[in-house]
């Protein structure tokens, strides 16, 4: 996704809310100033609501889907509200605090997520992540901004919640793209104790490690990098923002993709001969 894409997500994802419940007025054959009328409140309200113009409040989703006799979607919409409110965090506001700190704010949730399910097109997951590797990353996106301390740290604090592999009972689903392992993030020597600590990993018992392979007959194009947590929440990395995702309709949608991506990787011993062949090309 671009840049000029990203800075308009929030506004999308607004639209699509809008968007929503104005599809349910119509399913219940109200017009605008019936809707008014049933939920107490001016026809130029329900107007900026429906045009995107105005956030509603939750309780105005309630009044709104009572009055449709749509009951049922409430839930699902609220969520929806709240990833708008939540969902686009740019990375120069996070970054801000520091790179520490905005190591330090994941921290949280990793450790109250039992099941996690990472896809890549563009980058070795982090929790995957060797020091080097994310050393030759965060020098690249740190620029002259922060103080070479305040990287020593948060690549320290990114080590150390990358140990959540290790401990409690965790699970993990990493599916890679071929070209992820092609990707020279660094000097060869990097490169290659990055693959080499693939290798190490997918021997973890609560570890499942798959390679779409350049070769795999593909069902579903490469996506952008995304990662699941439990099924509640998923989270996108661009260039200019987080992306965060918990309207349980937009999750699911992002679960069916990483089964159906995960039906096109090798595992196993084949996955390790691709991981192999990267090593070698090295050289």
């Amino acid at each position: 996704m671009s840049p000029a894409s990203a800075s308009s997500s929030a506004q999308a994802a607004r639209r699509a809310l809008a968007v929503r419940l104005q599809n349910l007025r119509r399913d219940a054959r109200l017009n605008g100033r019936e809707l008014s009328e049933r939920c107490g409140w001016h026809p130029a309200k329900t107007s900026r609501i429906q045009d995107g113009k105005v956030a509603p409040s939750e309780a105005d989703i309630r009044a709104w889907c009572v009055a449709c006799g749509a009951e049922d979607q409430v839930a699902d919409l609220i969520a929806a509200s709240r990833s708008v409110e939540s969902m686009y965090v740019e990375w120069k506001r996070l970054k801000s605090a520091g790179l520490r700190n905005l190591q330090e704010s994941y921290t949280a949730l990793y450790e109250q997520t039992q099941l996690f399910r990472f896809y890549t097109s563009d980058v070795i997951p982090g929790v995957l992540q060797t020091s080097a590797y994310v050393r030759a990353i965060m020098s690249r996106s740190a620029g002259t901004s922060h103080s070479e301390e305040d990287m020593e740290q948060a690549i320290a604090t990114k080590m150390e919640r990358a140990g959540i592999i290790h401990r409690g009972m965790h699970r993990f689903l990493f599916l890679l793209e071929e070209s992820v392992l092609r990707y020279r993030l660094g000097d060869a020597e990097t490169m290659a104790g990055q693959l080499g600590h693939l290798l190490t990993v997918m021997s973890l018992p609560r570890v499942s490690l798959g390679v779409i392979p350049f070769a795999a007959r593909r069902t579903l194009w490469p996506v952008e990098s995304f990662r699941v947590y439990d099924e509640s929440r998923v989270q996108v990395e661009l260039v200019t923002a987080a992306v965060n995702v918990t309207a349980p309709n937009e999750v699911r949608q992002y679960l069916d993709t990483f089964s159906e991506l995960h039906g096109m990787a090798l595992y196993g011993a084949k996955a390790r001969m691709l991981i192999g062949d990267a090593i070698a090309a090295l050289e």
